[in-house]
């Protein structure tokens, strides 16, 4: 149930099909949610125009459910209205219409019964569903669903980005000799999947977005899917090199464990999303990872003057302090995950919200 209705107006100009097509999709958004706007809608369509012509469908096949050895549907049966051609349309057009009309029908296989007058044999395919044309039945929609589900993120450059870090990470250590590497890894793992998130929904980021966002698995339930398409790329791609980085050298601080990043980045992620419902996914996202970035570097920039600063050293050292602060420590880690719930419980409070996200 949504805190709004639609209006009788809006209603009836659905119903004799003169509402404009992005607001029928909106409006169908909302009726698969809203018990009352739904039976306000189907009884305007009733009142209708086409209220007979439904009656008697729904009479024949009621019918013929109850009595199978019956004529499936009467020959009474009214046919439905057909949309008149348009003046503008060819005229080659009008007399293929007409030649279509004036040929009789093919006789039915056995045990078929004939269709109804006015009505196609062969119901089409509803847009935007294609029938797999060989092989197993259903594994290319599948497919199709999975990378559909997954996002733009990870058919884009984004998981390429994600190990082009982790491969840079360990090249800087290993190839480079520097001993910074760590740090900076730790560093930029908590935002990389606020970014993915960023790059995963929107009308920016998806060139389908208005199809998704007004169809029934659009809003919340798929931003959470690609949220945790991009966390299964980047918490493992990162975690492991992590793992593989060596220590710092005996003169620094020691950095903290490859995986101390998981739970901050779990909740930057989802103050992101929380963010997203009052704004947008880039404006949360940016908002998030910015602030992280600028908490992290703001202290290490300032420390001690600019010019303790300015040596690799000093950066490395004092990037390292900083990460020790905001993730070492029992305390620190349930501050995190209290986070993390926090911003959950904000998601599921504004889950409404994600349904008209980015939609105008």
């Amino acid at each position: 149930m949504t805190g709004w209705h639609a209006g009788d107006d809006l209603v009836a100009r659905y119903t004799d099909g003169s509402l404009a097509e992005p607001d029928a999709w909106s409006l169908e958004r909302h009726l698969e949610g809203c018990g009352p706007c739904a039976a306000r809608a189907s009884r305007a369509a009733r009142a209708g125009a086409a209220g007979p012509v439904l009656a008697r469908v729904r009479d024949a096949v009621l019918d013929a459910v109850a009595h199978p050895a019956r004529a499936p549907l009467p020959a009474s049966a009214p046919p439905l209205p057909v949309p008149a051609t348009p003046a503008s349309a060819p005229a080659h057009a009008s007399a293929s219409a007409s030649a279509s009309a004036s040929t009789p029908a093919p006789a039915p296989a056995p045990g078929i019964p004939p269709s109804t007058p006015g009505l196609p044999a062969t119901a089409p395919p509803a847009p935007g569903l294609v029938r797999p044309s060989g092989g197993r039945p259903g594994r290319p929609g599948a497919f199709v669903r999975i990378v559909w589900a997954a996002g733009p993120a990870l058919r884009g450059a984004w998981a390429g980005a994600v190990l082009l870090v982790a491969l840079g990470a360990l090249a800087l250590a290993y190839g480079g000799g520097s001993v910074g590497a760590r740090p900076l890894l730790l560093a930029v793992a908590p935002v990389v999947p606020v970014a993915g998130v960023a790059l995963s929904y929107g009308r920016y980021a998806d060139p389908l977005h208005e199809i998704v966002a007004t169809s029934p698995s659009g809003g919340l339930r798929l931003l959470l899917t690609r949220t945790a398409a991009v966390l299964a790329v980047s918490v493992p791609l990162l975690t492991a090199a992590g793992l593989l980085l060596p220590a710092a050298g005996p003169r620094l601080p020691q950095s903290p464990a490859a995986a101390a990043w998981l739970l901050p980045g779990l909740a930057l992620t989802l103050a992101a999303l929380a963010l997203s419902g009052f704004t947008n996914c880039r404006t949360g996202a940016a908002v998030v990872g910015g602030g992280w970035l600028l908490a992290l570097t703001a202290p290490v920039l300032t420390a001690d003057g600019p010019g303790a600063a300015a040596t690799g050293s000093g950066v490395t050292a004092g990037l390292s302090q900083q990460l020790s602060l905001y993730f070492n420590g029992a305390s620190t880690q349930g501050g995190w995950a209290a986070a993390a719930v926090l911003c959950a419980l904000l998601v599921t409070a504004r889950r409404t919200a994600y349904d008209r996200l980015e939609t105008m």
